[in-house]
């Protein structure tokens, strides 16, 4: 009895072993569940994204080119300017006096360039006596009637008017330098003098003001002064975005874009890309920082039109609704695609060519009576969801998109699958 109850243990085992065996060796014969989608002709945009903020595309710094304390600032932050209003009134005292030292040097020069032009004439008289005279004494000298010693004294008396006259003539040049010299100090003082006062050097707004009355403020008119304010012009606005690396190749100079603005969440408006940097942001004096991720700049315009229809509706903004600073996101639109196949972007994949298990080859699977086909295929341009089909594909063919391990790892050339029915991925 015992050796029976043993033996049907042993065969249950068996039995049971045979089962797992047979499933194991022999392979399911279930269908993959799989969501399909149509192969569809659509319009293919691709973009680039980045993030930045908005600033105006002209912006001054109003700085002091002279050093001394501001006596007047009759504008505030928000205030409109125009081209040539005062802005800035630095206390003109020092000023001043160095410009009346200076004139009364000029004037000094001019006094002393008349004194040496009348030693010039006095010396021209003074050598034109001593030319007659030394002519004289050469005659009488020649007929024997002069002796030796008032030969010599008449010649050293001609060769002493001659050097005086021709350090007479030095002494105008000299004076003549001087002039020009302290006409030169006279223009300097009065630069600085009208530096004193700062107008506006274009129309706009002032957007910031650091100094108040009463401060003091440095410059040289060499270096760049202290900021006293910054007036912008905010009817032509920019954002300022940072591209990576290997987005910034893709795009080109007047590229459309898209852009949204934190503070206008339901609003989408226009711009074009004005300018791109040509060298990395992360590039210093000494190289680049090689432990800093390789961005460049990129100025996007925003263009009026997107946005006119706002200040029409709101009379508190009269040039632009934006204000430098704000956050925005941009869709810089690089390529686009009419009319080509497109297939959801995760339905490509790549797999092992038949012939070369060293290489992969870049395809879809394809549903085809109950069987998933592997297809290869050619790819475009691609946007955040779709991407474009250049050859492999036709227009309706049904693409194996998911489930994401199924199209990437697991699903084969030739395996039966079932397709399910997915509304979210049904093209609108």
């Amino acid at each position: 009895m015992k050796l029976n109850k043993t033996f049907w243990i042993i065969v249950s085992v068996l039995i049971v072993a045979l089962l797992v065996a047979a499933k194991w060796f022999g392979g399911s014969t279930e269908a993959t569940t799989v969501q399909i989608e149509q192969a569809n002709v659509r319009t293919i945009v691709e973009r680039v994204s980045a993030s930045g903020k908005i600033q105006p595309e002209v912006e001054v710094n109003i700085t002091a080119e002279v050093s001394g304390q501001i006596i007047a600032l009759p504008v505030k932050e928000g205030d409109q300017v125009t081209q040539g209003d005062l802005l800035v009134q630095i206390n003109p005292d020092l000023y001043e006096a160095a410009l009346n030292r200076a004139k009364a040097a000029a004037n000094s020069a001019r006094s002393n360039l008349a004194s040496a032009r009348a030693q010039r004439a006095q010396a021209e008289a003074q050598f034109f006596a001593s030319e007659k005279g030394w002519e004289r004494t050469q005659k009488l000298f020649n007929e024997r009637v002069l002796s030796q010693a008032d030969f010599d004294a008449a010649q050293a008396n001609f060769r002493t008017a001659e050097a005086t006259l021709t350090s007479a003539t030095e002494s105008i040049r000299s004076a003549e330098f001087a002039i020009s010299s302290a006409e030169a100090s006279v223009q300097e003082a009065q630069d600085n003098l009208s530096r004193t006062t700062l107008v506006a050097p274009q129309s706009g707004t002032v957007t910031a003001l650091v100094k108040e009355v009463g401060e003091s403020v440095q410059g040289n008119g060499f270096t760049a002064g202290e900021v006293v304010m910054k007036v912008s012009d905010l009817s032509v606005m920019e954002v300022d975005v940072e591209v990576n690396e290997s987005d910034i190749v893709r795009v080109s100079m007047k590229d459309a874009a898209e852009i949204e603005v934190d503070a206008y969440l339901e609003e989408t408006f226009s711009g074009t890309v004005t300018e791109i940097g040509n060298t990395a942001l992360n590039a210093g004096l000494n190289g680049f920082a090689m432990d800093q991720v390789t961005n460049f700049s990129v100025k996007v315009r925003l263009q009026p039109e997107s946005y006119s229809a706002m200040l029409e509706n709101d009379d508190s903004v009269n040039i632009s609704p934006f204000r430098p600073g704000m956050s925005a996101k941009v869709d810089i639109l690089t390529r686009r695609a009419e009319n080509v196949i497109s297939i959801p972007i995760q339905s490509v994949s790549t797999r092992e060519k038949e012939n070369d298990e060293e290489e992969t080859e870049l395809g879809v699977f394809i549903l085809v009576d109950g069987i998933a086909e592997w297809k290869v295929v050619e790819t475009g341009i691609q946007d955040n969801r779709y991407i474009e089909i250049k050859s492999g594909l036709q227009e309706s063919d049904e693409v194996v998109i998911g489930p994401y391990q199924a199209v990437s790892r697991t699903l084969s050339n030739g395996d039966a699958v079932e397709a399910q029915e997915d509304s979210e991925n049904d093209d609108e």
